[in-house]
């Protein structure tokens, strides 16, 4: 007859409880966390294909009872969709690009060349990226506003203000993308640059053919961050661009304004004339529906560029 085993060994052991304890506390950690990213975008579709008669029911609170297209019809009305979606394609667009060639040349002029005074100005790069942008805006202005009244070049209302600071590398969260540039070329060996250099190749020769060539998915990386840092940049958009270019965002911001000279003649019969949440949710999708359309894309030569700037070279 065989000895039969005692029930406490069929019980898990302690260490195997405790591992399922870890990940359990893990996993309800990160759904926590992924509900409170979730939530909001999650609202904001359920709202958004709601009906009038949903919206004002109490006991509808997630899913709508019949899908509804008005409020997006109203809403892209209001924002003056294709107008102002292919402005912000554009204006962040060409923002995005001077951007990326000045971190580009900065961020390898850095990483690369000993020159004076490199540390103190690599020190003024990062204190000017913790200076908050209302502090340095009045200055700004004042130059912008002197460079007109003396010159005949008109700035105010058009994009030659912030095409001026992208390219003197005074652009949207700059600082970030040129640190992003100097950690990767950094990686790169400088066996490669010596290599280029008893071949012939002079300085410029070596930047393109190595430092750009090489970091092709940190160039798509800071090309994709500059365009959505500045198409979501509303405050020195609004100062210097004065509304005279369409943009989703800053359309986006006038929508309560907007609404009641706009929504009336998109409703049936022009009876639509309150304004709802819907409405509102309807909008801010229209205003982020490019940005997940670009993503969803280039997500992969987007994580891989992340992923590049975490391997050495060497």
């Amino acid at each position: 007859m065989r000895d039969r085993k005692p029930l406490t060994s069929l019980l898990p052991g302690r260490r195997r409880i405790n591992r399922i304890a870890m990940h359990g506390a893990l996993y309800f950690a990160l759904f926590v966390v992924c509900y409170q990213f979730m939530y909001p975008l999650l609202k904001m579709l359920s709202q958004t294909f709601m009906s009038r008669d949903d919206i004002i029911d109490p006991t509808v609170q997630w899913l709508p009872t019949a899908l509804s297209v008005q409020n997006l019809s109203i809403a892209r009305y209001v924002l003056d969709f294709p107008r102002s979606l292919f402005g912000s394609i554009g204006y962040s667009a060409l923002l995005a690009g001077c951007q990326t060639v000045i971190a580009a040349l900065t961020g390898y002029a850095f990483a690369r060349f000993a020159f004076k005074l490199k540390g103190f100005w690599f020190a003024m790069m990062l204190i000017s990226f913790v200076v908050p942008i209302p502090v340095v805006m009045i200055p700004r202005t004042m130059i912008f506003q002197f460079l007109q009244d003396k010159t005949p070049i008109h700035f105010f209302g058009t994009p030659l203000p912030q095409v001026s600071m992208a390219l003197l590398g005074q652009g949207v969260c700059s600082t970030i993308l040129v640190l992003i540039f100097y950690s990767f070329i950094r990686m790169i060996p400088k066996s490669l640059d010596e290599a280029a250099m008893i071949d012939g190749a002079n300085t410029l020769q070596v930047f393109f053919h190595i430092g750009i060539r090489v970091s092709l998915s940190t160039l798509l990386v800071v090309f994709l961050f500059a365009m959505v840092w500045n198409w979501n940049e509303t405050y020195m958009t609004d100062t210097f661009l004065a509304g005279n270019i369409p943009l989703l965002p800053a359309m986006l911001d006038r929508f309560d304004a907007m609404f009641s000279s706009r929504a009336p003649m998109a409703g049936p019969q022009g009876g639509e004339a309150r304004i709802s949440e819907a409405y509102k949710m309807a909008g801010t999708l229209i205003a982020i529906l490019p940005l997940l359309i670009l993503y969803a894309f280039v997500q992969k030569r987007f994580i891989a560029g992340i992923e590049n700037t975490g391997v050495t070279g060497e």
